[in-house]
């Protein structure tokens, strides 16, 4: 209902601006998926693209094939997205690539698409699984192929994941496939990703999580992410990607979402994400300060 809304919010924001050239020539309209660290990007976005004399648009709480939806079909200009996420959920890319060489895949292949990918930041948002800690080291669980041991021995795990993770081909099943092992039947939950962490925060009935390994929440709560032994996950290098029409038609766009690219990384990024998630400060409020600090927008000063 949420991402519907904002399908017909976005699309007659892009009809209003079709039928106004002059707004139309300044507007960006920025997307954005439904998770922290997505929200951050997108409203720094809206910011730096303010700030250059352009009218930002946001539009945010998308699942990851929404939003790219709404890009290729042009009603999305611009938003951050994962080189694995762009290999594996767009382009059926399966082949073990690295950290360059995905990027360098997604970038030949979506501009087939009319899509650009600029200079990626230092943010790898990996998925991972996670455990508490406590769990973690009393069964003696330290990697994906031990919990798989495990399931296999006939302990039964129960995990907490977010919806899409259950059906994306980067996800459950393919993961459970490379390990040899299923949680079996109604041992996995969709939820929230606050969610996920009010499960694994405290004792329950969840003993495994899918977590992002950029969220500030995991050393937080001592939770044990659970080694990748088999690399399943690929690479989630964080980059901005924008329309190539959008980019010809306002040039100026790129320089300062480069530059903001180049600040960020996996530390950076998590002390973001936890100053909206466990200190319960404004999106809007930390994207500013982080801007100001870092020299970004006009009338700041780097540190």
């Amino acid at each position: 209902m949420i991402a519907s809304k904002l399908v017909a919010i976005l699309a007659h924001t892009a009809l209003c601006l079709g039928l106004c050239s002059p707004a139309a020539a300044q507007a960006v309209v920025i997307g954005g998926k439904e998770f922290t660290e997505q929200l951050i990007v997108a409203e720094m976005t809206a910011q730096l693209v303010r700030a250059s004399g352009l009218s930002p648009h946001k539009g945010t709480g998308f699942a990851t094939t929404g939003v790219r939806t709404l890009q290729e079909r042009g009603i999305v200009d611009l938003y951050w997205e994962y080189t694995g996420t762009s290999l594996t959920a767009f382009n059926r890319v399966r082949e073990k690539l690295s950290p360059e060489e995905a990027y360098a895949r997604v970038k030949a292949l979506d501009a087939e698409r009319g899509l650009v990918w600029l200079a990626p930041s230092k943010v790898d948002n990996t998925y991972a699984l996670a455990m508490r800690q406590t769990d973690a080291t009393r069964k003696g669980i330290r990697s994906i192929s031990d919990l798989a041991l495990r399931v296999n021995a006939g302990n039964v795990h129960r995990l907490a994941s977010t919806v899409e993770f259950i059906t994306r081909p980067d996800g459950l099943k393919p993961l459970e496939q490379a390990y040899g092992f299923q949680f079996g039947y109604g041992n996995v939950v969709g939820m929230d990703n606050a969610g996920i962490y009010a499960v694994l925060r405290r004792p329950s009935e969840y003993d495994v999580g899918v977590v992002f390994a950029t969220d500030g929440r995991t050393s937080e709560y001592e939770l044990t992410v659970l080694q990748d032994d088999r690399n399943f996950f690929p690479s989630y290098i964080l980059a901005p990607v924008i329309r190539r029409t959008t980019l010809d038609r306002l040039p100026q766009i790129k320089a300062p979402l480069e530059k903001l690219s180049a600040q960020l990384d996996n530390d950076t990024m998590a002390a973001l994400n936890a100053a909206v998630d466990l200190h319960g400060r404004r999106v809007e409020d930390v994207a500013s300060d982080f801007l100001r600090h870092r020299g970004l927008l006009s009338g700041s000063t780097a540190p």
